[in-house]
């Protein structure tokens, strides 16, 4: 703990990238598999609202309540596991790579529009004299 060597890490970067990505995903699918239960559980306790105690008993509004609960629990499902599939890790790495070659280019860019504007041998001459 106090000695005076220190270890670097044996993860590298792309290791790390690796594990936080499971780690992202892993709390998803616990988010996505407690909103199930939670959305069944709910359910039920609508239905026995509306039937057994008798509240809102002319109409069953709880069927209401539970379709709009299940489309909210569809779209759940379809951004853990379907979205994830074409925006996932690799998406957003290829989409990294792009943007920073875009920058790179306009940087190139504008150093040669600099260099053609003020070359540096005119800036010299101008200093020795």
């Amino acid at each position: 703990m106090f000695s005076k060597a220190k270890k670097d890490s044996e993860i590298n970067l792309e290791q790390h990238e690796l594990l936080e990505h499971a780690q992202v995903r892993i709390k998803q699918k616990k988010r996505l598999y407690a909103h199930f239960i939670i959305f069944l559980v709910g359910s039920v306790f609508l239905v026995l609202i509306n039937k057994i105690l008798k509240y809102g008993d002319t109409y069953n509004w709880f069927i209401w309540a539970i379709t709009f609960w299940a489309f909210l629990f569809i779209m759940h499902f379809i951004n853990v596991f379907v979205t994830q599939k074409f925006m996932g890790v690799d998406w957003e790495r290829s989409q990294r790579e792009k943007l920073v070659k875009k920058q790179k280019l306009r940087i190139s860019e504008l150093q040669k529009e600099i260099e053609t504007d003020f070359p540096i041998s005119q800036i010299n001459k101008k200093k020795e004299d």
